[in-house]
């Protein structure tokens, strides 16, 4: 199979079963929304390092927020539901708390679970806090040196897919940089889409397992272009001395495909040979995405 000149592997990607939040950041400008976002994603590339994945979804307008104020759609992943509130509660509190004049709102409007985000932060409030209903929702009030910090009382959750991907071989660095970013450009314009590594890329494509007991991952050597020459089991052709990994995150299946689509597309260019995917044999996702199916 092929796209132009790159070769599609005929393999799937292997995604899991993930917990997800949207939460809205808004403020009295652009400058200190965003700077509540990026504060509040930073460290989550990973569940293996950073017990969350998290990254803005959208820039949105003051009309489309809930208090009328420019802001940031930002989405959070964990494993499982109990961890995503203990990682709301942390960064919302660290991050958002933190930053003047911001305010934080649950971003689901159709979820049908809620976690406690805001009912447990109100407890910074040291007695001072109040509440207010609002057409039956709660927000919680709490005084700060600038004013209140107004959040919302529980944040509504929602069954996700996690780790989506695929890899991008080309024959040199220039190549693979420019196939990635076009990739990674295209991707983000995806709603409900996030891509948790370093600007979308991840170089260090990891396996489960290790040699050591103590780890739980490791490089992924059989697309290590240094190896090829030195393992049997090396997957990386002779023409190929780049691999990089795009990982996505999305609050369905559906949006997970739509990505991995458009980005596998878009990578398809000069200098690049081959694109494929990361599995594990099926054991471990609940979730196969052909890439056969993509094209």
């Amino acid at each position: 199979m092929k796209i132009k000149n790159t070769q599609i592997v005929d393999t799937y990607a292997e995604a899991f079963l993930m917990w997800s939040a949207e939460v809205i950041i808004t403020a009295e400008n652009d400058d200190w929304a965003l700077a509540a976002a990026q504060a509040m994603t930073g460290f989550a590339t990973s569940v293996i390092g950073c017990k969350c994945e998290a990254g803005i979804n959208q820039k949105l307008s003051a009309k489309d927020t809930p208090d009328g104020r420019p802001g940031y759609s930002v989405l959070v992943f964990t494993i499982d539901k109990e961890s995503l509130a203990k990682r709301l509660i942390e960064r919302i509190g660290q991050c958002v708390m933190t930053c003047p004049t911001t305010a934080c709102f649950s971003g689901y409007d159709d979820a049908e679970e809620f976690i406690n985000v805001g009912g447990a932060l109100r407890y910074f409030g040291d007695g001072y806090q109040i509440s207010k209903k609002i057409n039956n929702i709660r927000f919680w009030r709490i005084p700060v040196f600038d004013g209140e910090f107004i959040i919302h009382e529980n944040f509504g959750v929602k069954k996700s897919v996690g780790g989506g991907n695929f890899y991008i071989l080309g024959e040199d660095s220039k190549s693979t940089l420019k196939a990635v970013k076009d990739a990674i450009d295209k991707m983000k314009q995806i709603q409900g889409v996030i891509l948790p590594f370093p600007n979308g890329a991840v170089r260090s494509g990891s396996k489960i397992g290790s040699k050591y007991k103590k780890l739980i991952a490791s490089t992924n050597h059989i697309y290590c272009p240094t190896l090829k020459g030195v393992i049997k089991d090396s997957l990386v052709p002779e023409n190929v001395h780049t691999c990089l990994e795009v990982v996505i995150d999305a609050v369905s299946e559906e949006k997970v495909i739509e990505a991995m689509k458009v980005g596998i597309n878009a990578a398809s260019q000069d200098g690049i040979i081959q694109i494929t995917a990361g599995n594990f044999d099926g054991k471990l996702g609940q979730y196969k995405i052909f890439l056969k199916d993509l094209i």
